[in-house]
Formats: C-alpha cells, structure tokens, sequence
C-alpha cells in the first residue's frame, strides 16, 4: 500500500529544498528538479500545485523561482501531501465517515457493509493517526534532523 505517491514524494523533496534555503533567494525550478533528482516538467507542474496551495510563492524575472510562503516551521508535512494528492485515504469504504465516528453514524457511506464491518473502526483510527503524525512534522523539524534516525519504541513483536 502506498500512501506517500511518487509525485509528493518528489513535492517534498523539493519543498524541503525551500525549507533549506528558508532566508535566501527564490530558488529555480530547474534548480528545485537536479537537487531532487526530480524530471523537470514533473518540478514544474508539482511546484503549481504547491503554489496554489499557497505552500510557496513565485517569483518572475532573472532571479526568479519559488521560495516558501511562510516559515517552514508552520508548513507541516500534512499539508504538503494534501496539496499534492489529496487527504491521506487508506481505503474507500472509510470515505464516506468524515469527521463523525459514533457508531450510529456508521450506517451512512459507501459501503453496504459498514455497520457489521469489524475492521472499518480500526481503519478509520489508523487513518486518523496517519493524518496526525504528518500534521505533527514540520518541515522545520526535517531540515534541522541532519537525517538522524527518529528514536522511537522498540519492535515489540514476538519472536515465532
């Protein structure tokens, strides 16, 4: 299952480009692109969407380019892949439950199976959780990482 796709996978590559050089010039496309080891037209047409998601700014002229809109600080990873493809999806069937999750509500959707569905309730939590911890990372956080792994818990599956 993907859910980061190729194209925002180059977005946040070239994003975090920006977040880099966060206090310098406006930064080329062409630039953005060899950086990212990113096809070219593929820089241009994601470097739209990020603009028209007002996640950067652009800039005409000899020195143009793009730069980011506001401090990298405020742009979390969330809203970079929202501008690319769309809000994280695990499944369809989990469409339709927007931000209501009583269980009386589960009955309106897609799917015909959503109110004897055993797993639906764990997917939207999964979904959920997805969806925080991208809103929780900003790209800030990812430039200042130097790459460092994240420390987390420690795999606690069991040994067959």
């Amino acid at each position: 299952m993907e859910i980061v796709r190729r194209n925002t996978d180059y977005a946040l590559r070239a994003i975090l480009n920006l977040a880099i050089r966060y206090s310098n010039e406006s930064v080329s496309s062409r630039d953005l692109a060899q950086k990212g080891q990113i096809p070219y037209q593929i820089t241009c047409k994601l470097m739209q969407k990020l603009h028209d998601a007002k996640l950067v700014e652009s800039f005409m002229g000899r020195k143009g380019g793009f730069r980011l809109s506001k401090d990298p600080s405020n742009i979390s990873l969330l809203e970079v892949v929202k501008a690319i493809q769309g809000p994280v999806r695990l499944n369809r069937c989990l469409s339709g439950y927007g931000l209501a999750l009583r269980r009386d509500e589960l009955g309106k959707g897609i799917c015909p199976q959503q109110r004897k569905c055993k797993v639906r309730m764990r997917l939207i939590e999964l979904e959920q959780f997805i969806n925080s911890y991208l809103d929780s990372i900003t790209l800030d956080e990812i430039v200042k990482s130097k790459g460092q792994r994240i420390k987390g818990k420690r795999d606690k599956r069991r040994k067959k």
